[in-house]
């Protein structure tokens, strides 16, 4: 099974406080557990970038306590820990932008919301985080009429990993809700 999820930020404080935990430990035990509940060693996950930033502990602490065959799609926090690993001990694949094809279903990943992708007029989507849950930047407004386009984010997700058929239902759900408020 392949699963999505954006914007962990492993080990960052910052992100820690926004979010209402009480520690950096006690938000990475939460995310740890949430992914490793759904995720086995056997299912691809697809990082969608910021899976750790300004983290006091060892990139691979962390990594290895992670199920899945991950993919990386690199986002704008992850440089600094990207340099401290061998990225083939890790991931299946590492990238900018990565597309998937299962079973006739096509996908393009990318840390950023994009405006066009591979096979986007075919069915393709488009599956993005680095927005969090902000709604006040005037692009969003735009991004929430773009068909099959999906926020892994786990701040819009639970703090867990998703399939693709579970980001279709809560940005359609999500999306219901937000234009009866616009």
């Amino acid at each position: 099974m392949d699963f999505f999820i954006a914007d962990t930020h492993f080990g960052h404080d910052k992100i820690r406080a926004k979010r209402g935990f009480a520690s950096v430990e006690e938000m990475d035990a939460l995310l740890i557990d949430n992914w490793n509940k759904r995720v086995t060693e056997n299912d691809h996950i697809y990082i969608v970038g910021d899976l750790m930033y300004r983290n006091a502990r060892p990139a691979t602490d962390y990594l290895s306590q992670l199920n899945g065959k991950k993919h990386l799609v690199i986002g704008n926090h992850d440089r600094a820990w990207m340099k401290t690993i061998n990225l083939e001990d890790w991931f299946e694949e590492v990238g900018f932008v990565l597309e998937g094809d299962r079973k006739g279903s096509y996908f393009t990943v990318c840390h950023y919301p994009m405006l066009d992708w591979y096979r986007r007029r075919h069915g393709a989507h488009l599956i993005y985080g680095h927005i969090h849950n902000n709604t006040c930047d005037p692009y969003y407004h735009f991004l929430q009429t773009i068909p099959q386009t999906y926020n892994a984010g786990v701040d819009v997700n639970n703090f867990k990993p998703v399939t693709l058929s579970e980001l279709i239902k809560n940005t359609a759900d999500y999306r219901a809700n937000y234009h009866r408020h616009y």
